[in-house]
């Protein structure tokens, strides 16, 4: 299973809507994704999240989508990052690297 498809414990909290989990799919589907979450779905927030090697990806998401299409009306409110730890195909546990960019529209 790729890393990006490993199985997340379902969203039980607010805004789970709200949330774009960066993986391998081709770059501006994600920035796509944040973009309309704001225009048509007037979100007053969004959170990329990204894992591993995904993580990298997910800030320039983050950056990309508030910078060039959505041109300073929206802002980062907050960054976290984490590490998971889950057991890996060959039954060996793994961690790996988390990150939450939380982007908030500007009032």
């Amino acid at each position: 299973m790729p890393e990006h498809e490993e199985s997340r414990p379902e969203g039980t909290g607010r805004n789970m809507d709200n949330n774009i989990f960066v993986g391998g799919k081709p770059f501006m589907n994600y920035v796509t994704g944040v973009v309309m979450q704001f225009t048509t779905k007037n979100a007053d927030e969004v959170i990329v999240k990204a894992r591993g090697k995904f993580i990298s990806r997910a800030v320039d998401v983050a950056e990309v989508a508030s910078k060039r299409f959505l041109e300073g009306s929206v802002a980062v409110k907050d960054i976290k990052i984490d590490s998971e730890e889950f057991q890996n195909n060959e039954g060996r546990q793994v961690r790996v690297s988390t990150i939450e960019i939380t982007l908030k529209k500007k009032k």
